[in-house]
């Protein structure tokens, strides 16, 4: 089974088992030391940098993330 496979299948849960996977998820991330999590964060940051160097995706400026998430708030 893959990472997609699995995503599918979570995605397919009913809201309440898909809440509780998430949590699961998160609370085994405590689990791995500070290095490692420096690890992780280092791979998806230059896995980030090259899809904008590649065009992939669109950047955007973190002032207008800001406000589209103030007024999604209000």
């Amino acid at each position: 089974m893959n990472i997609a496979q699995i995503e599918a299948d979570a995605l397919s849960l009913p809201v309440d088992d898909r809440a509780s996977l998430a949590h699961r998820l998160l609370l085994s991330l405590e689990e791995i030391s500070e290095s490692e999590f420096d690890d992780l964060w280092g791979d998806v940051s230059a896995q980030r940098a090259a899809e904008v160097d590649a065009g992939l995706v669109q950047v955007v400026p973190g002032d207008e993330v800001a406000r589209k998430a103030r007024a999604l708030l209000r």
